[in-house]
């Protein structure tokens, strides 16, 4: 007979089972260990590394690649502190991950890219994959590779088959999501010209705006990134011809010329934009801010209208793209922060919708040329298929 004990237990691992099923399932990594000798390597000079799972029937020849999000590091100081992480090192990096939302496998969970072959890379350069100074730091040993490190995987997914490819996204949550915008119209340029390429951005969509003080803490921290990492060169040429090339970090700049379709999936809240451009801590310092950025149900009327003002700069910067016939935006007034990757935000029972269109509905819809779909929510607390984001 089970104890109560091991009985909890065994009921525990029933739950996570039955979750795991439903919400997504693990995937294997690969190492793109050839990259090393072309200098594509990690933050630390490890090699690249990205989880795939392979198309099947119809989806064979489709193929949608994934970039992981997690920030930018500015200088020597914040590098250094990645490079013995995950984020910095793909010594780091767990051997498996759970691939849910647009990369699940099952139809029911991902009607319209469930079959493609579905990557997601992993993220370990700092500088959503724009870095390239050829000199190593003989102190810090630290590689700023990051463009050739997006080349590598590019060139190792082409020789295992996506040089055929029939459809491609390129896609990407946060930081990922701003690789998807800088590199949109590189990676249609790699593919054949034969091939339908679109891309994804989802919490991509950094803008530029004044923080609490007043200062322009984002535009600082962003000219910080592009110049350790010497990413001028690889941001795109459109923009950096016309503007200071620490600015083609912002989307609202880099994204007005690009040629290839492209869908912004935002929270007009976003949170990483509200605690991090909008509220960073040096703005903040009797941390009057801190609750209300860990749950928007907790800020007081007045930064409530501080941050519908936040809205009202996002939508002013996304309105600076101009018309496109083949731009798609799903912007809705969530307190969240990347809503692709999680099923319960790409598409459940109870997801977010717009338009009565959850987000995946929209995307495939948009992608396959179904209808188009460019819908600004209306202001907080207006919708309330939000799923709101609470932070410990």
């Amino acid at each position: 007979m089970f104890d109560s004990k091991a009985r909890g237990f065994l009921n525990l691992l029933i739950i996570l089972g039955i979750t795991l099923k439903t919400n997504g399932f693990y995937v294997g990594i690969t190492y793109v260990e050839n990259a090393v000798a072309k200098g594509a390597v990690c933050l630390d000079g490890s090699p690249p590394a990205y989880h795939m799972d392979k198309g099947f029937g119809a989806g064979i020849n489709n193929w949608l690649v994934h970039f992981e999000g997690g920030g930018w590091c500015n200088n020597a100081t914040t590098c250094l502190a990645r490079k013995n992480n995950r984020l910095g090192s793909s010594k780091q990096m767990v051997k498996e991950v759970a691939f849910s939302g647009l990369l699940h496998n099952k139809a029911k969970f991902n009607p319209d890219f469930y079959d493609w072959n579905r990557i997601k890379v992993r993220y370990c350069d700092g500088s959503s994959f724009t870095g390239d100074v050829e000199a190593v730091d003989p102190a810090t040993k630290l590689h700023y590779r990051g463009a050739r490190v997006f080349r590598a995987v590019i060139d190792d997914l082409l020789a295992k088959g996506m040089k055929n490819a029939k459809n491609a996204i390129l896609s990407g949550c946060s930081a990922g999501g701003l690789t998807s915008i800088l590199h949109c119209d590189n990676f249609r340029g790699i593919l054949p010209r034969s091939t339908k390429v679109k891309c994804l951005a989802d919490a991509g969509y950094f803008i530029n705006a004044k923080d609490l003080s007043g200062a322009m803490h984002i535009q600082q921290f962003y000219a910080d990134v592009v110049k350790t990492h010497g990413s001028s060169k690889n941001l795109p040429a459109s923009c950096t011809s016309r503007v200071n090339p620490s600015l083609c970090f912002f989307p609202q700049y880099a994204a007005q010329q690009i040629r290839t379709p492209l869908f912004l999936l935002n929270a007009a809240y976003d949170s990483w934009q509200i605690k991090n451009i909008l509220a960073p801590g040096v703005s903040d310092p009797h941390g009057k801010w801190h609750f209300c950025k860990l749950d928007i149900k907790k800020c007081s009327p007045a930064q409530i209208k501080i941050m519908q003002g936040f809205r009202m700069e996002f939508l002013s910067a996304l309105a600076k793209l101009g018309k496109s016939t083949v731009r798609g935006t799903f912007i809705n007034s969530c307190y969240a922060h990347c809503q692709s990757e999680m099923q319960e935000t790409w598409l459940r029972n109870d997801s977010p919708v717009l338009n009565n269109k959850p987000i995946a509905k929209a995307i495939g819809d948009w992608y396959y040329d179904r209808a188009p779909f460019e819908k600004i929510d209306c202001p907080y607390p207006c919708d309330s298929t939000c799923h709101n984001r609470i932070f410990e």
